[in-house]
Formats: C-alpha cells, sequence, structure tokens
C-alpha cells in the first residue's frame, strides 16, 4: 500500500513540473496538442531537420520554418467540444 501511494505522489509531483505529462483531467485533444508542439519545436531546433524537410518539401528552409510556426498555433485543429456535465 505505501509503495503504490509513493508511486501515485511521484507521478503527481512530475505532472505538475512537466506539463507535457499531463494530468487526471487533460483531454485527448490536449494530449495530441502538447505531442504536436513538441515534436515542431524539436524540428525547429535540429537544422538538419529542417535541411531534409526542404529537400523533401522542395521548399526553401525560411519556408519550412515558417510553416513549422504556423502549425503550432492548432496543430491538432480547434478544440473539441466537452460534453455539458464535464463543464
Amino acid at each position: 500500500m505505501g509503495e503504490r501511494y509513493n508511486i501515485h505522489s511521484q507521478l503527481e509531483h512530475l505532472q505538475s513540473k512537466y506539463i507535457g505529462t499531463g494530468h487526471a483531467d487533460t483531454t485527448k485533444w490536449e494530449w495530441m496538442v502538447n505531442q504536436h508542439r513538441d515534436s515542431i519545436c524539436s524540428y525547429l531546433g535540429h537544422y538538419d531537420m529542417l535541411n531534409y524537410f526542404g529537400v523533401v518539401e522542395n521548399e526553401s528552409k525560411a519556408r519550412v520554418r515558417f510553416n513549422l510556426l504556423e502549425k503550432m498555433l492548432q496543430p491538432c485543429g480547434p478544440p473539441t467540444e466537452k460534453p455539458a456535465d464535464e463543464q
């Protein structure tokens, strides 16, 4: 019993410290937005990935960077509607 409580408190600590780990009330849409934004940030931070995407899409690195930055606004589309009982 004590070990289960310890693991649960560690998980709550991580969830409060890092946004991307979610929490008990995180929706599927919020989780996916965090995952997409994390991925896009990683792509923007790695110069070679921008070069690769530019070659694959036949676009300049500046255009690829701009497109990725635009995707960060709503990477998964508009938020989904919550059922009335959850509001």
